[in-house]
């Protein structure tokens, strides 16, 4: 039989960060739990700041029977000349019955010892109440706590349950709080709790007493309140969707309100202002024309008709967060941009302090922009890499972290520097990720590339290898954001040289390079979104001595794919992966010389002219190249046909495996395309 059945746990506010992290595992630990019970069938999970509910329009009432399977010894062995060893009445003994009524069945080949038994379902109700408190403390939300007698600890303290199967309630106990037919709506309509006579009374009470037990509703009244103050004021609502899942998440009856602020904070950069009030308030920043002006939107929980003196009260909040922020910005202009004090904060032991990671990173900076043709302004880069970290000495930046770089290129305006200075300042952690944008000029992507490339090589040259999840300094992102800024310049940066000309820089006392290097390769693909990764292997992870020339690198790795979907690749895959084969055990940086006078068969000799042909053409891309070699399949294919290449003749041998050889190596310079998987 199926009921409804309504699960709600009341709770005290609850945070909504640890709650929006743990939220995709919610309904995931809940259905492991239906389906290790029997139980499994659709449901919905919905949450407001004080409770969390699980709806199940169709339940079942009753566990399935189920069927329990045991087997035994093999009969050979579980009974001899007649009579039952201790193993079969050991196995008897386990199932719990007599040696008489066990049977026969087949496993593994052979007869064995079997015996089953169906085992009644319970009643939904009997197991419930484990179920939700499994499920209950299995919810991560990390930072919990315990309250009155309790010695178990959850993220807030549970103050009521509601657990209904149809219009039954199911005993329930949590934390030691017993269900009952009860709920409560929100605060300010009714304080106390209210009786619920059946589920879909649940329904209707929450609604008549103001709230929104839906997340999507709640967001979709919050976005179309939006798009009305925008019409009503004329204004543009920034609307951060991170925000918003927070917004969603601590209010049961939201209502949208615009406040203003004095006018005189505008001096502030709008970055200080959205972020005081996004971090602090949960406000949402608002435009006009384009530009920032002295308004937020606050989206309340309260009930009233006039909602004068709430606006009144964020307005009050917000004035002395931006009287603060206007406060430090004043003061870090009249200090300027410097970085003394910078050689007391350590960067990392073994690496020593900021002041010597930015004497390191002029240096590497400095190499990378000796290999650019283009006009570098070597007073503007020195500049830029000199002041990039001055704002962390700021009161600003010690209040918002967040905006540092950003607050160091706005001090640098305002005190005269190059403009292409504040800007390197600005971007000289771009890109932040895989849809960022890339520095927006050479010289901004020459300091974000040296400050990466400094971190990359200082953590590898003191053994701060990244391993699994672990990877507090980010240097997976900055091999992506190093390939990329490269690749977009044009910039010819070679890790492999590169890590030799800085070594003298770096601490000596282990060897490096190659970890480096091999944690680069294991990143590529990384920077290659949606590029079968065996295709960037294939180019990269030849040998052991592969150079790792990114704009090389980047041109291969963009030919073989173009290439590798053709119909011409997919056909001549089987044939150049035969030769491949044959080639294992060859070194394929060693010269391949054919003897044409050991040639015994026309397929040999014109295999060896074709290929001449093909190899001394002159071709304007790689794809061409690889187009014209794979080309080569029809030969190929009539000289594997006509021609024995393990000849008894070991000089004959040999010279075949050249010609093959011959063909690869030009392939092989390119990717050693037996690595891709297609």
């Amino acid at each position: 039989m199926l009921k409804p059945l309504l699960i709600e746990i009341g709770v005290e506010e609850l945070p909504a960060v640890p709650l929006l992290k743990e939220l995709s595992e919610i309904e995931k630990k809940w259905s492991i739990l239906l389906e290790k019970n029997g139980l499994l069938g659709q449901f919905e999970f919905y949450y407001t700041p004080r409770r969390l509910v699980l709806w199940h329009r169709e339940f079942k009432t009753q566990q399935d029977d189920k069927v329990e399977e045991f087997f035994g010894a093999p009969v050979e062995m579980a009974i001899k000349d007649g009579i039952a060893t201790p193993a079969a009445l050991g196995f008897a003994k386990k199932c719990g019955v007599d040696f008489n009524e066990l049977s026969r069945s087949q496993k593994g080949g052979k007869e064995v010892l079997y015996f089953s038994r169906t085992v009644a379902g319970k009643p939904s109700s009997e197991i419930l109440g484990e179920m939700i408190d499994q499920w209950i403390k299995s919810l991560s939300f990390g930072k919990s706590m315990r309250w009155g007698s309790n010695q178990e600890n959850f993220i807030r303290p549970i103050r009521w349950v509601n657990v209904m199967m149809g219009e039954q309630i199911v005993d329930v106990e949590l934390f030691g709080v017993a269900s009952k037919a009860a709920t409560h709506v929100h605060r300010i309509s009714h304080f106390e709790a209210k009786p619920v006579n059946s589920i879909h009374h649940y329904f209707d009470l929450l609604k008549e007493g103001s709230v929104t037990l839906f997340p999507q509703e709640r967001r979709e009244h919050i976005l179309a309140s939006f798009a009305k103050l925008e019409k009503q004021h004329g204004i543009m609502i920034e609307v951060d969707v991170d925000l918003l899942d927070e917004v969603v998440a601590i209010t049961e009856h939201p209502t949208p309100l615009i406040g203003t602020f004095d006018a005189s904070f505008l001096e502030l950069p709008p970055e200080v202002i959205i972020t005081s009030m996004k971090e602090h308030q949960r406000y949402f920043p608002v435009f006009k024309e384009g530009k920032l002006i002295n308004a937020f939107c606050v989206v309340s929980n309260a009930l009233c008709d006039d909602f004068s003196k709430v606006i009144e009260g964020n307005e009050r909040v917000l004035r002395p967060r931006l009287s603060d922020a206007l406060f430090f910005y004043r003061n870090d202009l009249k200090k300027g941009l410097s970085t003394a004090g910078l050689e007391k904060v350590v960067f990392m032991n073994g690496l020593g302090t900021l002041s010597e990671k930015i004497k390191r990173e002029k240096v590497v900076a400095s190499t990378i922009a000796n290999l650019i043709y283009d006009n570098i302004n070597t007073d503007h880069l020195e500049r830029a890499m000199e002041l990039a970290k001055a704002d962390l000495m700021s009161e600003m930046v010690y209040e918002f972290t967040e905006l540092q770089g950003l607050m160091g290129y706005y001090y640098a305006l305002a005190l005269g520097e190059p403009t292409e200075v504040a800007i390197a300042i600005k971007e000289q952690y771009l890109p932040t990720g895989q849809d960022s944008f890339l520095p927006s000029t050479l010289l901004s992507s020459i300091v974000a590339m040296a400050i990466k490339l400094d971190t990359l090589i200082g953590m590898f040259s003191i053994g701060e290898i990244p391993t699994g999840s672990r990877d507090p300094f980010a240097l997976r992102r900055a091999v992506n954001g190093i390939v990329q800024i490269a690749i977009s310049n044009q910039i010819p940066l070679n890790f492999s040289t590169l890590i030799d000309q800085l070594a003298s820089i770096y601490p000596q006392d282990q060897e490096y390079k190659k970890n480096v290097e091999t944690f680069i390769i294991e990143r590529l693909p990384g920077a290659y979104p949606g590029v079968n990764p065996s295709i960037i292997q294939a180019v990269v992870a030849k040998d052991a001595s592969v150079e790792l020339n990114v704009l090389e690198i980047d041109r291969k790795i963009r030919a073989v794919t173009a290439i590798a979907s053709s119909k011409s690749f997919v056909e001549a895959f089987s044939t150049f992966k035969r030769v491949s084969n044959i080639l294992k055990d060859e070194a394929m940086d060693k010269a391949f010389n054919v003897n044409e006078s050991l040639f015994e068969d026309d397929a040999e000799r014109n295999l060896f002219s074709s290929a001449k042909v093909i190899m001394n053409n002159h071709y304007e891309t790689l794809e061409e190249r690889l187009d014209a070699l794979f080309a080569l399949k029809t030969p190929l294919d009539t000289f594997f046909d006509n021609v024995m290449v393990n000849a008894e003749d070991l000089s004959v041998r040999a010279n075949r495996k050249a010609l093959v050889g011959m063909i690869y190596q030009e392939i092989y310079a390119i990717a050693d395309i037996k690595n891709i998987t297609l």
